[in-house]
């Protein structure tokens, strides 16, 4: 029977030590259940590769029998079951995200069912923002940089009429004119329904408590006049950032901060920030950029902290760079510095006019950008690690050992793209465009030509 028998070859040599890490990592995984977080880094390189667009509905609506004369973008904001979008002619559209996936899985570049829409209603006025009430999601409030008004509507009800209206304080010139205040950007705190801020186009921050009146409660300052084109509220619901036009990114405590009884006096209606930041002095202090590029100020069009580790504060600017700031020691972490905008050719130019709207994916810190000059989005690889091909310690000659396929990426898509919105649960990316189409933009098991890898 001997011979039968493949004889045990016994080898002298050490098994390597990469293969008892993978070993070692899968062991882990089947003892607690839980992925070690470079591990998941490593994984989402598929993530970036699997996303492709899977369909597109032009914004062919109607409002009381009559098409719907929206134009230029769309601006959303997931709950999770439902999106809302409003765009610059004044259409606020709650969508129901189930039906528009089903139907753009089955049947591309079909039009949206229009019955199942929550709501759809025109309000005859341009529309810049929109948010869903974190501690009320029946609620939405959208605004607009040609008003001082706030609209919030609620979805329980069939209705064309807003529930409520807030607005802004009135402001007198130094020759004492009234001051037109646009506003420009909407946060709801998560712990109270009542609680809503907005920036506005003179450099503040207005605060409502709807229990007590539809005018604010109190006003944020800075130290310019300039537009505050969007805020962000920390996961603790105390801390608030806001960026804008000349390029600073401003942070302010709504306990008080300097002044802890700011908040609670009625006397006291202004408040000064805890920080203000010049994002250019900030990217200088990294000696690689500065030696390649001639660095000024720039307007902020967004900032958005990453749900999968909130100290990260993403931004984006007018000139189509993306980066994060670490809000625990104030320095910028990542960038990503895509080609200029003009290199593609004059037209693309006049695409700066329109504010991009970019969004974090739930998980892996993963920040998706539409291109300021391309068709499609960048899905930027922002890691908090050195191992993050857009950090600013990233080593080129360390990732080619170590990097397992990590890359920026670029999905081209059939239209451009100025805002987007990640499903908070699998990810699904629905982006808006200039042409005010509304893009499905998924996962697939296999990567094909469609995406291309980013340096």
């Amino acid at each position: 029977m001997e011979k039968y028998l493949v004889p045990l070859k016994f080898s002298t040599e050490n098994p390597k030590r990469s293969n008892l890490r993978n070993r070692w990592k899968r062991s882990l995984l089947e003892l607690n259940g839980r992925f070690d977080p470079k591990y998941r880094h490593d994984l989402s390189a598929l993530l970036l590769q699997s996303y492709h667009e899977i369909g597109v509905f032009p914004h062919l609506y109607h409002v009381n029998g009559v098409p719907c004369d929206t134009h230029v973008r769309q601006i959303f904001n997931f709950q999770g079951i439902y999106l809302v979008s409003v765009t610059r002619s004044g259409c606020l559209t709650v969508h129901d995200f189930e039906t528009l996936y089903c139907q753009s899985s089955d049947v591309p570049n079909l039009k949206e069912d229009e019955s199942k829409h929550v709501l759809h209603i025109s309000l005859k006025q341009q529309l810049d923002a929109v948010r869903w009430n974190l501690a009320n999601l029946d609620e939405v409030a959208c605004t607009s940089r040609k008003g001082n008004d706030i609209r919030i509507f609620d979805i329980g009800y069939v209705s064309s009429e807003p529930v409520e209206v807030l607005q802004t304080r009135r402001a007198i010139n130094v020759i004492g004119s009234h001051v037109n205040k646009g506003l420009c950007d909407i946060a709801f705190t998560a712990t109270d329904k009542s609680r809503l801020i907005a920036s506005d186009t003179h450099g503040m921050l207005n605060v409502w408590d709807r229990r007590m009146s539809v005018l604010p409660c109190l006003e944020l300052t800075t130290d310019s006049r300039s537009t505050l084109n969007s805020i962000q509220l920390h996961v603790d619901n105390q801390i608030i950032f806001a960026a804008g036009k000349h390029g600073s990114i401003y942070m302010w405590d709504l306990r008080g901060g300097r002044s802890s009884a700011a908040f609670q006096s009625h006397k006291e209606v202004c408040h000064p920030p805890l920080a203000s930041l010049k994002l250019a002095t900030m990217l200088e202090k990294i000696g690689s950029l500065k030696e390649q590029s001639n660095i000024v100020p720039q307007e902020i069009h967004s900032i958005d902290l990453d749900p999968s580790s909130p100290y990260q504060l993403a931004f984006h600017l007018d000139d189509g760079w993306s980066g994060v700031l670490d809000i625990y020691n104030f320095q910028v972490t990542h960038v990503h510095c895509p080609p200029p905008a003009w290199l593609n050719g004059p037209n693309n130019s006049a695409d700066q006019l329109h504010l991009r709207k970019p969004s974090w994916l739930p998980t892996h810190s993963i920040y998706s950008v539409g291109s300021s000059s391309d068709h499609g989005i960048h899905l930027l690889d922002f890691y908090p690690d050195s191992s993050s091909p857009s950090h600013v310690d990233f080593n080129e000659d360390v990732s080619e050992r170590n990097s397992h396929g990590k890359q920026n990426r670029f999905v081209p898509l059939s239209e451009g793209v100025t805002a987007c919105a990640a499903h908070p649960l699998n990810g699904t990316i629905i982006a808006g465009t200039k042409d005010s189409s509304l893009l499905v933009v998924s996962q697939k098991h296999h990567c094909t030509s469609d995406t291309e890898i980013e340096q």
